[in-house]
């Protein structure tokens, strides 16, 4: 099992929400985050006084999926969150040793069902 996360523009969080449905992912989290690369800050004026943003809004995707739809799921999100600017995010691929289902004590590849 690995676990995907992704970090993209917010406005292309529907696109990659559409994307990983039609690819069968059955299960993610997404929450709110800023950070900083290349893509930098900005500036910005609030009622006459200019200040600097250095921090830019992202969402971050979490998924656990089974070996065999890691490419699935890294191509379905690559495709959906492109657009070819500085900014588009990255996505990181890691090993998960286990997953159990709370609910059910259900372990493995079984608790991603």
């Amino acid at each position: 099992m690995v676990k995907v996360e992704a970090i993209i523009r917010p406005q292309r969080l529907d696109a990659v929400r559409l994307a990983l449905d039609e690819a069968g992912l059955c299960g993610m989290t997404v929450s709110d985050a800023c950070g900083t690369g290349r893509q930098k800050g900005y500036t910005q004026h609030y009622r006459g006084t200019e200040y600097a943003v250095n921090l830019r809004q992202k969402i971050k995707i979490e998924t656990v999926v089974a070996d065999s739809d890691q490419e699935k799921v890294v191509i379905a999100i690559h495709d959906a969150a492109h657009t070819g600017e500085i900014g588009d995010g990255k996505i990181f691929v890691t090993p998960v040793l286990d997953v159990i289902r709370i609910r059910t004590e259900e372990r493995g590849e079984a608790a991603l069902r």
